[in-house]
């Protein structure tokens, strides 16, 4: 899956290009900015070609390698197209509201995010049902509460590798997290911000529902470039791992079969001596037999004979 470039043309449609007015602007964005117009300012959409592509290349790397990226935007002309965008990379969002801690405190938010787990399955079993009625209605809300602040992060197991955030000034308390942890930072920011802090900037409108869209679903569709790439490569390992596995197997019954045949031809062997020397010891025992009949007959013959001339003397 290729990453789609985004032109110049595909920015000036979406009017990534309108920045704030300029009396509202942060001279730290100054050098992302073209010029102004009507009393707004123009971004130079030269540099975001550019900055968007670098921004795209590290994300799809960075979920190549197995990484998360967190997408946040909870703005109302932001929210959809972050929730669309995750959702089709396979990666964790918010788009609500930012739950303070959710990073520096990942601890109790793990288990928050398990509490919201337990309750979805309880409710997908109709377990809740059962509850008393007071009990029922309380678990009910808070399920509606976790899901509404944690609905897009149910399935975060650790820390992102990476945020990416659209309007700096709404989510500065997720940017602030994010540097604490020193988690790379990618973010749509428009003339208003303060770009410092942001490892990726994308300067660009962050007030249009079009604007976000395109920007959010360039972000989303390297993020889902390079998941798929892992993905493959994880389904390309696990089969390798799987044949391995397969051929030791093999090897090792076949190593054990021939084990057991030897053995088995040793036993066999053995038998075989042992009956062979059975065999020789009776026939060496009929043979001693045999001999010492005959010198048994001779032995009262003799005794008679020189017992005559005694009687013949007398």
């Amino acid at each position: 899956m290729s990453v789609a470039e985004v032109g110049i043309k595909d920015l000036l449609e979406s009017g990534v290009h309108f920045g704030h007015q300029t009396r509202r602007w942060n001279p730290r964005m100054a050098r992302f900015i073209h010029g102004e117009h009507a009393g707004l300012h123009v971004i130079d959409l030269l540099q975001t070609v550019e900055l968007l592509k670098a921004a795209q290349g590290f994300v799809s790397d960075l979920a190549q390698r197995g990484g998360t990226v967190l997408f946040v935007g909870t703005k109302r002309q932001s929210q959809d197209a972050i929730r669309h965008a995750a959702e089709s990379a396979r990666m964790p969002y918010v788009n609500q509201r930012w739950s303070p801690g959710l990073l520096t405190n990942f601890q109790t938010s793990s288990r928050r995010i398990k509490t919201l787990n337990d309750l979805e399955q309880l409710e997908s079993q109709g377990q809740l049902e059962l509850l008393p009625s007071q009990e029922r209605i309380a678990r009910r809300k808070e399920l509606a509460k976790l899901q509404i602040n944690l609905g897009g992060v149910k399935d975060l197991r650790r820390t992102p590798d990476a945020v990416f955030v659209i309007d700096v000034n709404t989510e500065k308390i997720a940017v602030e997290e994010a540097r604490k942890l020193r988690i790379p930072v990618v973010a749509l920011t428009d003339t208003n911000v303060d770009p410092d802090g942001v490892e990726y900037v994308i300067p660009g409108n962050d007030d249009s529902i079009r604007s976000c869209s395109l920007i959010a679903h360039a972000v989303g569709d390297a993020a889902a470039s390079g998941a798929l790439a892992w993905y493959e490569a994880e389904e390309a390992r696990r089969a390798r791992e799987a044949a391995e596995r397969e051929q030791r197997a093999a090897e090792e019954a076949a190593r054990r079969e021939a084990e057991d045949a030897r053995r088995l031809e040793a036993e066999e062997q053995s038998a075989a001596a042992a009956q062979g020397q059975e065999a020789q010891a009776q026939a060496e025992a009929a043979a001693a037999a045999e001999q010492a009949a005959p010198a048994a007959e001779t032995t009262p013959e003799s005794g008679e004979a020189t017992s005559a001339p005694q009687e013949s003397n007398a």
